[in-house]
């Protein structure tokens, strides 16, 4: 393991970073021992304490299995971890991560399946106006991540009528690491963003109490983007040498 020393202005965050690191990457291997306290606090340059409490912090991610007396072990990361890794997750390398954007593009169609009727279920007839407002919001803009912020409004409009702190927590979760990739997928979303009259006919469902149609609506709406993402694959394949 390639340990860094550590400047000393961002000490935990910097050790935590290095840690969750090696973990994900598999430097640290599930089942393996994290280094001594003493040994980690020697290499990275930083009191022992500091070390502790990043440690600490790992280990209430499910990343470290921390015994008293005894040591410290490393956890499988996909059995352990939250969806807090997966702002680490999505970009690696400096490229971003195919089957973890996949992953994410599928949870989405799920979600919003669901979000939807039950947002037509409880009450999406209070929220006609604003649905129809942000479905029309969707349309007035011209570029894509214009477009993209739009129907991020439209969701979060449809998540508060499904009334589900659950779903609102993914909800939440999924945007705070969909935004730092707009940019990136701005093409693949298009596909989804760029079709106006689905979110109207979505929210249409929604505001008539047709649970079913609404399910029907948001799940072809946002499979238009894992389509796309896979159909952009498939060429990058086909012209790869």
């Amino acid at each position: 393991m390639a340990l860094k020393r550590i400047a000393r202005r961002s000490v935990p965050d910097e050790i935590f970073d290095q840690l969750v690191d090696d973990v994900l990457t598999g430097e640290l291997p599930p089942g393996s021992a994290l280094p001594a306290e003493r040994q980690l606090a020697e290499a990275l340059g930083v009191s022992r304490p500091t070390v502790r409490e990043a440690v600490q912090r790992l280990a209430r991610t499910g990343l470290v299995d921390i015994r008293q007396g005894g040591s410290t072990t490393v956890r499988d990361p996909r059995r352990h971890g939250g969806l807090e890794l997966l702002p680490r997750l999505i970009f690696r390398g400096g490229e971003l991560d195919h089957g973890v954007v996949r992953s994410i593009l599928e949870t989405r169609a799920s979600l919003g399946r669901e979000v939807a009727g039950l947002a037509a279920r409880r009450g999406g007839a209070e929220l006609g106006a604003a649905l129809a407002a942000a479905a029309d919001a969707v349309a007035e803009h011209q570029d894509a991540l214009g477009r993209q912020r739009a129907a991020l409004v439209f969701w979060d409009r449809l998540v508060d009528a499904a009334d589900s702190i659950v779903y609102r927590l993914l909800f939440n979760q999924l945007r705070g690491i969909y935004e730092p990739a707009m940019a990136a997928l701005a093409g693949v979303m298009d596909a989804e963003v760029g079709q106006p009259d689905r979110y109207r006919a979505l929210a249409a469902a929604v505001v008539a109490g047709d649970s079913d149609t609404a399910r029907s609506h948001a799940e072809a709406l946002l499979s238009a983007a894992t389509e796309e993402f896979d159909a952009l694959l498939s060429r990058l394949e086909r012209s790869s040498p």
